[in-house]
């Protein structure tokens, strides 16, 4: 048979039918003399109504979002004028879930049969939400970019203060904004998930990994810290903070030694969470006070200003301790 001969004939109602319906099409009439509205069985499926033989747009409405009702009303009266195709996606009430229906059709009257108009509705809802999910998504990445260059920027102009050297200021620069990068590996966000990005632990286990690679000694870093969410927004913080920490004590802490160990634990009373910094084994420490270098006040401003708590420390002979507090709502920013 030609493929003319083909073409003349047009499929078999049954077919015609299991496409529909393969398809999640509901077919929809609407007389615009009478407003009398006719859908099949699919179509009040879609909008959860019992099946009636017509129902009138108006009672239709009813089930429409309130924001998107005046809208789709008055598309719907456009039609008339509309040349051509047209589609209108809005959003339908189905108990207290929302479902996004797109209505497509012929404007201008076209195909009208005693003065009755064809359309069809279709499900679209996960498209819209796909959708609404990666404009989240593109507005958390923008926001974040711009908080990390505004950091980059304030880090490189307080490092160029506080080196003699350009050397030393790449060398430094470099490793906190590296800390930054792999903060921002565990902490960035994530499309269709909410709350926390990552887990206390994880994000310190990574931030210190660097600062035990190549030593002989296994095991030097310990972390035991309870279950604990960390936000994006006090992630970048809190990497810095540790970034510092370990840096002073491979300087002159615990990790400059080869038998020096760091203990990392944390304990979470009234909202509240004290995390404990702890170092042995390295050198003898004599009297000493706060610390007062640039990496120490970039500490102190991070701790009160990105994580809202503070910072203590105590000069034990046998190692430094540090006790960094902060409400546990806070981190999870």
């Amino acid at each position: 048979m030609s493929s003319d001969s083909t073409a003349a004939h047009p499929w078999p109602i049954d077919h015609l039918r299991l496409a529909v319906e393969a398809a999640g099409v509901a077919l929809w009439s609407w007389n615009v003399d009478t407003d009398a509205f006719t859908m099949d069985e699919r179509g009040f499926e879609l909008w959860a109504l019992p099946w009636s033989r017509t129902v009138t747009f108006r009672e239709l409405s009813v089930h429409i979002h309130p924001a998107d009702r005046d809208r789709v009303s008055a598309a719907f009266a456009a039609t008339r004028t509309i040349l051509g195709a047209y589609e209108t996606d809005f959003r339908i009430m189905v108990g207290d879930d929302v479902r996004w229906i797109a209505s497509r059709g012929q404007g201008n009257d076209a195909g009208i049969v005693e003065r009755t108009m064809f359309g069809i509705f279709l499900d679209v809802t996960g498209r819209k939400l796909a959708e609404e999910s990666s404009e989240l998504l593109a507005g958390e990445m923008s926001h974040r970019v711009k908080n990390l260059l505004t950091i980059a920027a304030g880090l490189t102009q307080i490092t160029s203060r506080a080196t003699d050297t350009t050397r030393d200021m790449a060398r430094e620069l470099t490793e906190r904004l590296a800390a930054l990068g792999r903060a921002h590996n565990l902490v960035r966000p994530v499309a269709g998930t909410s709350g926390a990005a990552t887990l206390l632990g994880d994000l310190l286990s990574v931030l210190l990994a660097p600062y035990d690679a190549g030593s002989a000694y296994n095991n030097r870093i310990r972390i035991a810290v309870e279950r604990i969410g960390v936000g994006e927004e006090t992630g970048t913080g809190l990497a810095l903070i540790i970034h510092e920490l370990a840096t002073n004590s491979m300087k002159y802490g615990a990790l400059s030694a080869p038998g020096g160990t760091l203990d990392i634990s944390s304990v979470t009373a009234n909202g509240e969470i004290a995390l404990r910094w702890l170092e042995s084994g390295g050198p003898t420490i004599t009297e000493r006070s706060e610390p007062e270098g640039f990496g120490s006040r970039l500490v102190r401003r991070s701790v009160t200003g990105q994580l809202g708590g503070s910072i203590s420390y105590d000069w034990a002979p046998d190692g430094l301790i540090v006790t960094l507090r902060m409400t546990q709502k806070r981190l999870a920013l």
